[in-house]
């Protein structure tokens, strides 16, 4: 009996944001292994945090249960929030957001902002499992409604109660950028550590941001 062909994916890895916590409900940590398992079903290597608790965690399990490829990305010094961000962004080419608190909020909007400035033209995914980002949506229709997000920058954000449609939707997303320019140039080292041989380690020497509206 043949194997199944999978379709090859337009990315490469999706780089994943999520709680260094497992929250209180199982359908959280439900939706954190089933993405996993979707991205080895989709043959994409996950680029995330490093962490090994919480959802982050239990991403990376599936994915390295599955046979898939896993990059942590660890800073050897402490570093801005933006800095590590901006490694992440280089290494991935879609981004996806499970459940998780302020720091995933933050990187949320981070990467967001990113898109609608022109410096990255990669689909921000969001996970809303079981509605969790539903209160998200609707504040930020209600930007759009009230002249503080174009209509056409409201779509940089996609959405699915599930992993396997938000997957989808990210294959078939179209940037768009309307009336924002921006250049964004950075010089980053990498260095395998000779001592941590799973972990990566960077020296960010540049990071200079020039956008011109």
């Amino acid at each position: 009996m043949e194997g199944k062909v999978v379709k090859p994916s337009r990315f490469k890895r999706v780089c994943v944001f999520c709680g260094s916590s497992t929250g209180k409900r199982n359908c959280y940590r439900d939706a954190a292994t089933e993405l996993g398992q979707e991205l080895v079903a989709k043959r994409l290597d996950l680029v995330y945090g490093g962490g090994s608790i919480g959802l982050m965690g239990l991403v990376s399990q599936a994915v390295h249960s599955g046979g898939g490829n896993v990059l942590g990305i660890i800073p050897r010094i402490l570093m801005s929030k933006e800095v590590q961000n901006l490694i992440c962004d280089g290494f991935s080419l879609c981004f996806v957001l499970i459940v998780g608190g302020y720091g995933t909020l933050e990187e949320l909007l981070e990467v967001t902002t990113w898109a609608q400035l022109g410096i990255h033209d990669k689909p921000v995914g969001l996970l809303n499992v079981d509605g969790y980002y539903n209160y998200l949506l609707t504040f930020i229709d209600k930007a759009v409604d009230d002249g503080f997000i174009k209509p056409s920058q409201r779509n940089i954000i996609v959405s699915a109660p599930n992993a396997k449609e938000l997957v989808q939707k990210l294959e078939e997303y179209v940037p768009v950028l309307d009336g924002v320019i921006a250049k964004a140039s950075w010089e980053i080292d990498q260095q395998q550590s000779p001592q941590h041989q799973q972990q990566v380690g960077f020296n960010a020497t540049t990071l200079q941001t020039e956008v011109a509206l």
